[in-house]
């Protein structure tokens, strides 16, 4: 009965493809797509401004934000009504950069799930996946698939990351209608560091590199690299048992 069901399961641990650079590039895809959600993902900062008016100076107003960076919700301090003659109104930063940040680490998330699934085919049912001429192909339609999507969400939340430094940067000074008015004034005082956010940009660009490279080894193991063999003229061939 236990040869039965080991049969049937097809389960054969094997290490040895994570030494081969089909299964060792999946390791370093798995890890490397934990780093580019958690970087992302992760981050919580704030920006604060300095205000001054006739009956109070420099007073700092701090507003929080972070992941998924919809700014236009974030609001800063309220400023005492009793200050400033009652012209600071409630005030969110400028801009919502959900989407790309969201399809950046939502994405990535998918391509840590399967590269779960992916070392688990190479580690135990290797030799059904070589076997099969289906796996592999499909395994190379997706791995072309992910390289591209990579390039795709890489540079639209690289291109987000930029517009969220200029939004919480000295520049949302002029966005701030308090600020407009003459008898108020408004400093830029500090934005917390972005350099985890930096980081996720560049694990997103290698990601990219790892899987666009990856295209060729996984290729080398489809039908179209390696067709199978025609049968000898004249052999006949074998037919399923009954």
């Amino acid at each position: 009965m236990e040869r039965v069901s080991q049969k049937m399961s097809g389960l054969q641990l094997n290490l040895g493809p994570v030494k081969e650079p089909l299964g060792f590039i999946k390791v370093l895809q798995w890890i490397f797509s934990i780093f580019a959600f958690a970087t992302c993902g992760g981050y919580s900062g704030h920006a604060s401004i300095k205000v001054s008016c006739w009956d109070t100076k420099n007073k700092t107003l701090e507003a929080a934000f972070g992941y998924p960076f919809r700014l236009n919700t974030v609001l800063f301090e309220d400023l005492d009504s009793k200050l400033c003659n009652n012209t600071w109104i409630p005030t969110h930063l400028v801009g919502d950069f959900s989407s790309s940040a969201q399809f950046f680490v939502t994405f990535a998330v998918f391509v840590f799930l399967y590269c779960m699934v992916a070392l688990v085919l190479y580690v135990g049912y290797l030799h059904l996946y070589r076997g099969a001429g289906k796996l592999p192909m499909i395994d190379f339609v997706i791995t072309m698939v992910v390289a591209l999507l990579w390039l795709i969400s890489t540079s639209a939340w690289a291109k987000a990351l930029t517009d969220i430094k200029v939004s919480t940067g000295p520049g949302m000074v002029s966005e701030i209608s308090f600020c407009l008015l003459a008898q108020n004034s408004c400093l830029f005082g500090a934005v917390s560091s972005m350099g985890s956010l930096n980081v996720s940009v560049v694990f997103g660009f290698l990601n990219l590199i790892l899987w666009a490279g990856n295209a060729w080894f996984v290729y080398k193991e489809t039908n179209l690299h390696n067709p199978p063999e025609a049968p000898a003229p004249g052999s006949t061939p074998a037919h399923a048992g009954m």
